[in-house]
């Protein structure tokens, strides 16, 4: 059964959502929080110690009675294994930004003591421009950002979310893997005629 923290309405909720690793998942989860109304505000999808499940992280806003139908409803796919969502206090989360500024002589250092107080890696330097990368929780990506809204920014990239909860063994509810059997899909060959 999927959990949900109590907060206020509209605040950013990150869900993780194991999956079985097979096409058309990822479109079949997004439709769903298509057709449900919610907005994905960044999504993520990567592989786990289990080369048969997928981890599908999200980040969207919503209400909580909203939420919690949108997690029923993605718990009832027969290709989810665990749905839950992340608290802030008990994950760690993290994003990866890759920022390009317009640079010259005149504003090199101030752009590098920004870099330096947010711990961010100056990973390309042109004489034009100079390429940033952070990695951090999403509150210090929008910091970093903000720090820069005065100088001409030339191109952003931001991952979105990626999250894991704290702690050993989580014991969330698994759904075990689906049985596909032979009336579902039926064999075809000698003797297997359509």
């Amino acid at each position: 059964m999927p959990t949900v923290k109590k907060n206020e309405a509209a605040e950013r909720r990150v869900i993780s959502i194991l999956v079985d690793n097979q096409s058309g998942v990822l479109a079949r989860v997004s439709s769903l929080f298509n057709r449900r109304g919610f907005n994905i505000d960044s999504l993520t999808v990567s592989a786990t110690n289990d080369p048969a499940i997928s981890r599908i992280t999200v980040t969207t806003h919503g209400d909580e009675n909203a939420l919690r139908q949108l997690l029923l409803q993605t718990d009832r796919l027969e290709v989810t294994r665990q749905i839950f969502e992340l608290d802030q206090d008990n994950s760690l989360q993290r994003e990866l930004l890759l920022l390009k500024v317009k640079a010259d002589v005149h504003n090199r250092a101030e752009l590098r003591e920004i870099a330096s107080i947010y711990k961010a890696k100056i990973i390309d330097l042109s004489p034009d421009s100079m390429v940033f990368e952070l990695t951090g929780k999403p509150s210090k990506i929008d910091a970093f950002l903000l720090m820069f809204q005065d100088y001409n920014i030339l191109e952003l990239c931001r991952t979105g979310v990626t999250a894991i909860e704290r702690g050993g063994m989580h014991q969330h509810m698994q759904k075990p893997k689906q049985e596909i059997s032979e009336i579902d899909y039926p064999t075809y060959g000698p003797g297997g005629n359509r």
